[in-house]
């Protein structure tokens, strides 16, 4: 990741998202390949559509199950986090850099939970927050749906897809 630490132009508001990642002890995964006949992300033009990731760490998936019964909204939030990287480790691939993000737009997550979970806006916060603190409330801050789903891919606790724009000169 070293070689990623790039010089920020001020285009972040004043943050390099590897500053940021590595002042928070995180590091981003290697990209996952598809698991299916769809592509992780889609550039068009200076927008990039992030496909749906899930809360999958080196060991395989992390967190599985359902809110409101056997995963807890602190696990819920974690998982979000940890999805975060991976929709991180997405953007960097199709982008070429984190530096050239100039603003997240939109955020889908779904929530696998029982049909009585109401919290799903408090798991949803584990993308949202670190999303802010790797980017700044300027570029970080972003329209968000939280949705609960009767069930997700390999009963994950959570997917999250994103919507981000780039700088078309290419950030840095």
């Amino acid at each position: 990741m070293t070689d990623k630490i790039l010089p920020d132009s001020g285009q972040l508001g004043g943050r390099n998202p590897y500053v940021e990642l590595a002042r928070l002890g995180l590091s981003l995964p290697a990209p996952r390949p598809p698991v299916a006949n769809f592509q992780p992300a889609v550039v068009d033009g200076q927008l990039v559509y992030l496909s749906g990731q899930g809360p999958v760490g080196p060991e395989g998936v992390v967190f599985k199950g359902k809110l409101g019964a056997d995963v807890s909204i602190e696990d819920g939030y974690a998982a979000a986090r940890l999805t975060t990287l991976n929709l991180l480790a997405a953007l960097e691939g199709a982008a070429g850099s984190l530096s050239r993000v100039r603003k997240i737009i939109k955020v889908l997550g779904m929530v696998n939970a029982t049909p009585d979970f109401m919290a799903h806006p408090l798991v949803l916060n584990g993308c949202s927050d670190l999303l802010v603190e790797v980017f700044g409330p300027e570029v970080g801050t972003h329209a968000r749906s939280a949705v609960g789903m009767g069930s997700l891919p390999g009963q994950i606790a959570v997917e999250i897809e994103m919507i981000v724009g780039l700088h078309a000169d290419g950030g840095c």
